[in-house]
């Protein structure tokens, strides 16, 4: 035999054993995916029919009880100015003065013009009397009353011949001189009579000018804004400061339309603000717009803050939970039953001794119970919740205590 001889057949024994091992290999493998698996061992829990809180989340603002702008009703100079930004104001307090030189004369001589017409009338300015007569109305109706019997003597006397018509005439004129001159003075002092009560009108509004240089604070507050500086002239109606009653705060909100049965006054909001993380605040519903905005289909709602924090701030934009039912039945499993891979939701039924999977959308989950959606199980049903990631649908399982 030569040596190429030798090889093949060498060849061909080393070919014939790995030929035989493969086979073996392969009956291995088929035999032991013919033998069925172990039951997985699994605890197990009931679904329960338990009651979970309905709300929904919608946005809201904090804001001030009451904002005002502090303006000053006469133009003037700015003599003073006695607070700042961000200062507490109580109501009643002096905010501001105006230069007051200018409205004190004009005071002064609206006061001078009321005496001097007081005193042609012989008005008592200390009661404010206004008269029924004067020495001028007295003279002219004495005059008039002498003249008029001097006319009824004549009356007669020219019945009887005893005076010439002429003279008669004469004395004719007179009384209705002396007449027209009583209505005279009655007529004037009506109208000084008017013209006091219009001089004691101005006399009022320049007192009140004269007040209205010192400007006071319209409520409680604090100061916002302030517009302007020591020495500067405004205009009436000027802005001075903006005031804002911080507290106690409002809480406005926009309920969307399918939640506007829920939004009722004395319904309680809870919200919270990363001005406080993690803290928790109530807010009891006051007023409900009668009418929803034809845009947006919302419905305006406000609330009364309850306890004060001085965490919270006018201007702030918080999270409100609007609950919609207290107590709302759902069937739910603990929150070791559900299994989470890939997000994906799953979780195991055991029917007959074998695994159901049965998935869902998002996990729900309060106080270590997860609420499954309607129609997926029963209350009563039996999940696994343990080795829940070892098990697939259909796989064989023992329960275990």
């Amino acid at each position: 035999m030569n040596i190429f001889a030798k090889y093949s057949a060498i060849i061909a024994a080393i070919a014939s054993l790995l030929l035989a091992g493969c086979t073996g290999r392969r009956e291995t493998t088929a035999k032991a995916a013919s033998r069925p698996a172990a039951p997985v061992a699994v605890r197990t829990a009931v679904a329960q029919e338990r009651t979970v809180e309905r709300f929904l989340m919608v946005t809201g603002s904090l804001l001030a009880d009451d904002t005002t702008i502090v303006s000053c009703e006469v133009p003037g100079r700015v003599a003073r100015l006695y607070f700042d930004f961000g200062q507490p104001v109580r109501k009643g307090q002096v905010m501001a003065e105006l230069d007051r030189q200018e409205l004190t004369l004009q005071a002064e001589r609206a006061r001078a013009a009321l005496e001097q017409a007081m005193a042609r009338v012989g008005m008592d300015k200390e009661t404010m009397k206004e008269p029924e007569t004067t020495p001028m109305i007295r003279q002219a109706k004495a005059q008039m009353e002498d003249a008029l019997s001097k006319y009824e003597n004549a009356k007669k006397l020219i019945r009887t011949g005893d005076i010439a018509q002429e003279r008669f005439n004469e004395i004719e004129k007179m009384y209705l001189a002396r007449k027209a001159a009583y209505e005279a003075a009655l007529d004037d002092l009506r109208t000084q009579l008017a013209l006091i009560r219009s001089l004691r009108a101005e006399v009022g509004l320049a007192e009140k000018r004269l007040r209205d240089a010192t400007i006071v604070a319209p409520l409680d507050g604090v100061v916002q804004v302030r517009h302007v500086a020591e020495g500067q002239y405004v205009r009436d109606n000027a802005p001075i400061y903006t005031l804002v009653k911080a507290w106690p705060l409002r809480l406005r909100v926009e309920i969307p339309e399918p939640a506007v049965p829920h939004a009722r006054p004395g319904t309680m909001l809870v919200f919270t603000t990363s001005a406080a993380p993690g803290a928790e605040f109530r807010a009891t519903i006051r007023t409900v717009n009668p009418a929803l905005d034809p845009r947006a289909r919302t419905l305006t709602a406000e609330a009364r803050i309850e306890s004060r924090d001085e965490r919270l701030k006018p201007g702030a934009f918080v999270q409100v939970r609007l609950v919609t039912d207290p107590a709302f039945p759902v069937v739910s499993i603990p929150r070791a039953a559900v299994y989470t891979v890939a997000g994906l939701n799953k979780f195991f039924t055991i029917e007959n001794g074998k695994a159901v999977e049965h998935r869902i959308p998002e996990i729900l989950a309060s106080n270590g119970f997860v609420e499954i959606p309607p129609g997926v199980i029963r209350a009563g049903a039996v999940v696994a919740v343990s080795n829940v990631p070892m098990l697939t649908d259909g796989a064989a399982v023992t329960i275990r205590q």
